[in-house]
């Protein structure tokens, strides 16, 4: 293991993620660890397991040393509670994942031309060793790739199915393209939202890569605070610092999106790209508007898809208001070995249910698309 991605030459991180999601980037998990959002004080402690060869490394994953469930969204509050009234200790557990980002992506890198597999197997009974060896109640490998399941499932880690509501681009000229895929009354209804703000003198911008002007990060991080203390719920993980770090060395993947009225800005999206697919990740806003919510994280993140042809929108979790607004269900998975038998178990027979239910409601919500069927239509 070691300490931190930060502490492994970049370049070699980068090379294992390749094309892989920007989250696993050396830049992002590195800020995070150099920002103080993640580390031993915070109760993510950052141990990335790594497999050199000759030096060179071949295989890794961005692990952690979890005191807590939260920033994780898989949850397993449930079970950590059914864990400790069995007189079993739930933390510290093991983590395979990004913190605070619940995006699908590869979580056992390997090497271009290594093969994947069987690092994959590597990786996975070096997890499970590791956890059994140091008495750890488990070890939770959370959205990872549906190819890397084969893998962590042989070797006794078991299968969770979650859900999230995503955008795909059929190809469309324009929003106003897009637009004809609805039935009238939700055409009608996104239209009268879109000009509700209008009248109230907001205009949407779009701010991408380099041409995002410095002054806007401060804004960013406000209104990620506003939408923080909102919330009963809210944590606030993140910090000024990390939004600089990410100003100086991930630029490139950012993508703006500012609501000004009268030159103010009063709302914004934080959101990344990367290979054909736009990621949201931070909302806020400093006034209270009707639809300003709507406008500024869906429908102008939509637009820009649509005009810099990109192919999907993962606007992040929860919500099944966005099925209304076109996006439609897509699973989710995760993978979780559990030492103590007798958890084990009872995670199994919960997990069983909730697959079918899960499973059951991706079907029910697709029957029931907003968007009208269409002959170029695909539903991965």
């Amino acid at each position: 293991m070691a300490e931190g991605v930060s502490a492994l030459p970049r370049d070699e991180w980068n090379a294992l993620v390749g094309t892989e999601s920007p989250f696993l980037e050396w830049d992002w998990l590195a800020s995070l660890e150099e920002a103080g959002a993640v580390g031993e004080r915070t109760g993510w402690d950052p141990r990335p397991l790594v497999i050199r060869e000759e030096g060179r490394l071949v295989a890794a994953c961005p692990l952690y040393l979890k005191l807590h469930s939260e920033g994780e969204f898989v949850f397993d509050w449930g079970w950590a509670e059914a864990s400790e009234r069995a007189g079993i200790p739930y933390y510290p557990k093991m983590l395979v994942g990004v913190p605070f980002t619940p995006v699908t992506g590869a979580r056992l890198l390997s090497a271009p031309g290594e093969g994947s597999q069987p690092w994959a197997e590597l990786l996975g009974k070096a997890l499970r060793d590791i956890c059994t060896a140091n008495e750890l109640s488990g070890v939770h490998v959370n959205f990872c790739r549906e190819d890397e399941l084969d893998a962590l499932e042989e070797l006794g880690y078991q299968i969770r199915l979650g859900l999230q509501y995503h955008w795909v681009n059929e190809g469309y000229a324009s929003f106003e393209d897009y637009l004809t895929r609805f039935r009238s009354k939700r055409r009608n209804q996104i239209r009268r939202e879109r000009r509700e703000l209008e009248k109230q003198g907001v205009v949407i911008e779009t701010h991408v890569g380099q041409d995002i002007p410095d002054s806007l990060f401060e804004p960013m991080f406000e209104f990620y605070k506003t939408t923080v203390q909102e919330h009963y719920y809210g944590r606030q993980y993140l910090n000024f610092p990390f939004f600089e770090l990410l100003r100086d060395r991930f630029r490139e993947r950012l993508v703006f999106i500012v609501a000004r009225q009268g030159g103010t800005p009063i709302a914004g999206t934080f959101n990344v790209a990367k290979d054909n697919v736009l990621y949201g990740r931070y909302w806020g806003a400093t006034r209270s508007l009707r639809h300003l919510h709507f406008n500024v994280c869906y429908y102008a993140a939509i637009e820009h898809c649509i005009e810099a042809g990109l192919q999907r929108f993962e606007p992040g979790a929860g919500g099944n208001y966005k099925q209304l607004r076109g996006f439609d269900p897509y699973p989710t998975r995760s993978a979780h070995f559990l030492r103590e038998p007798r958890l084990a178990d009872a995670v199994s027979q919960f997990l069983m249910a909730e697959r079918d239910e899960v499973s059951e409601t991706i079907e029910w919500y697709r029957e029931r698309s907003a968007l009208k069927s269409s002959p170029a239509a695909g539903r991965g």
